[in-house]
């Protein structure tokens, strides 16, 4: 089985990890081995990142990218929250999934008055290559509601967002749907 869940779950009311080296940026950049005139990207060229480090000093490579899951999770959070328009989802949504988070975001079932809403945690599972089914557990306040989502790779290679599903009814499906 290849369900996964991504985020940990913190408890209400505490704070994210702080900093861990609390050494200052500045100085002078370590010289690679082996001497010479240090290199230089041709022009026009972003500026390299700079390599992280761990606490106790060693180089790691490039920071890691968010998965699709989170980043969507957290799209479509704004967007049914109504912190975002339903608009800005428009180029990564497709089939029906642009009018089933309208008819959602319509009914504003994760507003709320008090507490934003976060995701507290994601898992997944993949049926198959270039397609994830998704959950997301949304919490505000103490109430904890479901989402699901399905995301499809395109052949851009891009994701996109199939289908959208809250805990509740659900979009009537219209005649021509079949």
């Amino acid at each position: 089985m290849n369900k996964v869940m991504t985020r940990t779950q913190r408890r209400p009311g505490t704070r994210p990890p702080g900093r861990q080296d609390t050494r200052r940026p500045g100085g002078a950049p370590p010289r690679a081995p082996g001497g010479g005139a240090p290199r230089t990207a041709p022009a026009g060229s972003p500026p390299p990142s700079p390599p992280r480090t761990t606490p106790d000093g060693t180089r790691q490579g490039p920071a890691p990218q968010p998965r699709p899951t989170d980043v969507f999770a957290d799209r479509l959070l704004a967007v049914l929250s109504g912190q975002r328009p339903v608009h800005c989802m428009l180029r990564h949504t497709a089939g029906r999934a642009y009018d089933e988070l309208a008819w959602l975001a319509e009914r504003g079932r994760l507003r709320t008055r008090g507490s934003r809403p976060v995701v507290r945690d994601i898992g997944y599972y993949v049926p198959r290559p270039g397609a994830i089914e998704a959950f997301a557990r949304i919490g505000a306040g103490d109430q904890i509601r479901a989402m699901a989502f399905r995301l499809e790779q395109g052949p851009d290679l891009r994701w996109r967002c199939t289908a959208v599903e809250l805990g509740g009814p659900r979009m009537p499906r219209s005649a021509d749907d079949g």
